[in-house]
């Protein structure tokens, strides 16, 4: 029996919510499979800080330390509740950033994929929709603004100021591209490559070493796409993209729109990819607004935890299971109050009962191996 480690950090708002309901399918995995998992919580996020002074305490690095790998719920307090932490220390600058960089997950993947029969929850034309959308965006999550040096003040003139810094190294543009490409070489073959370099020098630099790594990816299309044109073509022709490649902030505000695209972040899982280490999370926020009314849908929380499976665990076929199963959850006309209004046609069921149906549905497939 294989046996792995993972580290629990629920997070914030709705997160022990939905991590609640994604502990319910780790633990049916166990059953079905020759796996074991030893589950361990810790703090994480602005409970944490209020908890222990810290967003991200040393008793939480040393279990995620220990972790072959970390299931991360949404982090974050409301703008006026979040006044109550010093900046620095805030749950995005004082836990997120800096668990990122300890263990370099230098790789973002975030599915954007609405089969033809969810289309109803998109806000685009049936029409633009056709046979479903599937994309990846790839994102390079440890560089660019956000890691970039940082000052605030005031100058001469006693006017204040900001200067923040976009910093890239070749060697960090190598190794995204390179995650990149393998992903296309996987699935369509076509990389679109995401840029700014008519205004950017960053994207100058990075489309050059794009051009070196795809010397060792002949079988692979690359199409080049500026970031603007890009934000508009995923409104009107969606389906055209497969793979997408882009460095910290495209990514972030990109997949952002990918989930304006399938009607929610909610139907958005993330992998926050390593060379040692990986973490998974929904792409969304706490929610705060909704925290505690069992509303909450756990796709995201589920999705990522079927992420995990696939690419930590090497557990492919059941991954394919969980997402069938939650997707089957929907196409039998469930759905949650944050996703669906009522009146829309479908049956609106709670947090707890939609992670019920999903484990249901898993239950009911064949088992792997």
């Amino acid at each position: 029996m294989k046996n792995y480690k993972i580290a629990i950090l629920a997070g914030d708002g709705i997160g022990p919510e939905i991590t609640a309901e994604a502990v319910k399918v780790l633990k049916l995995i166990e059953q079905r499979n020759d796996v074991s998992f030893e589950l361990m919580p810790a703090l994480f996020g602005a409970c944490a800080y209020f908890a222990t002074g810290d967003a991200f305490p040393q008793e939480t690095k040393d279990i995620c330390d220990a972790a072959d790998a970390i299931l991360k719920g949404p982090i974050g307090l409301s703008h006026e509740e979040s006044k109550g932490i010093p900046i620095d220390k805030q749950p995005e600058r004082g836990a997120l950033l800096p668990m990122r960089r300890r263990y370099n997950t230098y790789a973002n993947f975030r599915p954007v994929s609405l089969p033809k029969e969810l289309a109803h929850f998109s806000p685009l034309k049936p029409e633009i929709i056709g046979e479903g959308i599937d994309i990846i965006i790839v994102r390079e999550l440890v560089g660019g603004l956000y890691f970039g040096e940082k000052e605030l003040g005031v100058d001469a003139n006693g006017q204040r100021y900001v200067k923040e810094t976009l910093e890239y190294t070749e060697a960090q543009i190598c190794q995204i591209m390179h995650q990149a490409f393998k992903l296309a070489s996987h699935r369509k073959k076509v990389l679109h490559n995401i840029h700014k370099s008519n205004v950017l020098k960053s994207s100058v630099l990075w489309n050059e070493i794009m051009e070196e790594v795809a010397i060792e990816y002949p079988e692979v299309e690359v199409i080049n796409i500026l970031v603007d044109a890009a934000a508009t073509l995923l409104c009107l022709k969606p389906t055209q993209f497969d793979v997408m490649v882009m460095e910290n902030m495209f990514g972030d505000i990109l997949s952002d729109q990918g989930g304006g695209i399938l009607g929610s972040l909610g139907l958005m899982p993330s992998a926050c990819l390593g060379d040692e280490k990986s973490y998974y999370e929904p792409s969304h926020g706490s929610a705060p607004d909704i925290a505690g009314k069992n509303i909450a849908n756990p796709y995201s929380m589920i999705g990522s935890v079927a992420m995990m499976l696939e690419n930590s665990f090497d557990m492919q076929d059941e991954a394919k299971n969980v997402w069938a199963a939650m997707q089957g959850v929907f196409a039998d006309g469930f759905s949650t109050a944050d996703l669906s209004k009522s009146g829309s046609g479908v049956n609106m069921i709670s947090t707890v009962e939609f992670g019920d149906k999903v484990v249901e549905k898993l239950s009911n497939m064949p088992k792997v191996g």
